[in-house]
């Protein structure tokens, strides 16, 4: 498998190693990136690849719960250019579509186009196109979810660079705030999985194989016995449950609370005289995972220079 110097920026970008060491590990890879991220952590250059995906395509990422009814929607639309996203029509645009999940419900985004448009006789699908005339640019509904049962509680980072929903358990208490730092948390540390309990064994063993071959390419320890490497293994997954899970995760508002994000929500709630538990959450990042084709400019002005001869 062929590597672009893309590529190669991408890894680094991801694991913080410089520019060599991530052209020999996907060389060494076959140009794989997520065994790339593997070959430099078993090497012991990277501690941890942040949470992948070639984020480049515009828009807008938003959350909303109903005030009267507490049923909560999250939805991201995209179009072509960070100028369009921060258009008042675009946003606009954006949150209409938002209230459409929150009344209607539907099942996806071709049902979503059936639904009628809000203020309007006409569906989704019939408004689409005066939308990108008016707008002009090519807009897609990309992708929506929907909380039915309170409490939930909603959280839209940097204009719509993030968007976060939170469900709780609540009993006695208004959680609002307790849910708006949870959403806080899940914005700034992307977390792979809510808790530790969700965690699949393979990424369990996946973890267990990394820690051990980290093991086999350190010198002090490459001699230790098989057993005795895969016992070590073992006692560091809860530092990789508290990397990666939501609730084991250190609470990244330390001015409130010195400890787990568990620990943050029992303290809160106990403090309100309440209860309040975690149940789920959704985390739109605009244009995760949407890879952006990367112009060249300059052979764009010298193709269309030579057009002109």
């Amino acid at each position: 498998m062929a590597f672009t110097a893309q590529d190669v920026k991408t890894l680094r970008e991801m694991t913080n190693v410089g520019m060599m060491d991530c052209k020999k590990a996907l060389q060494a890879c076959d140009g794989d990136m997520e065994k790339a991220v593997d070959w430099l952590r078993e090497k012991g250059l990277a501690k941890a690849a942040k949470k992948a995906g070639r984020v480049a395509a515009e828009g807008m990422a938003y959350a909303q719960v109903c005030p009267a009814c507490g049923i909560a929607a999250i939805v991201e639309v995209n179009c072509e250019t960070d100028f369009c996203a921060k258009s008042e029509a675009f946003v606009q645009f954006v949150k209409d579509i938002c209230k459409v999940v929150l009344n209607d419900a539907p099942a996806d985004v071709e049902a979503l186009k059936a639904c009628k448009y809000p203020g309007t006789e006409l569906t989704v699908a019939e408004i689409l196109p005066e939308k990108v005339m008016s707008i002009g640019e090519n807009l897609q509904i990309r992708r929506f979810a929907r909380f039915a049962e309170p409490t939930n509680v909603a959280y839209v980072h940097a204009g719509g660079a993030r968007a976060v929903l939170v469900n709780l358990a609540v009993e006695g208490v208004d959680a609002t705030e307790i849910g708006k730092n949870v959403a806080m948390q899940i914005a700034a540390m992307n977390p792979k999985y809510w808790d530790k309990s969700l965690v699949p064994q393979a990424d369990v063993d996946h973890e267990l194989e990394v820690q051990v071959a980290l093991m086999d390419n350190d010198p002090k320890m490459a001699a230790k016995p098989q057993a005795v490497k895969e016992k070590i293994a073992a006692g560091k997954i809860n530092a990789f449950y508290k990397e990666n899970c939501l609730l084991q995760q250190e609470f990244v508002r330390s001015d409130l609370f010195k400890g787990s994000v568990e620990g943050y929500i029992a303290d809160a709630a106990k403090k309100l005289g309440g209860s309040v538990k975690f149940v789920d959450a959704i985390h739109f990042i605009k244009g995760e995972g949407i890879e952006k084709k990367q112009e060249d400019f300059a052979a764009e002005v010298a193709a269309q220079m030579n057009m002109g001869k």
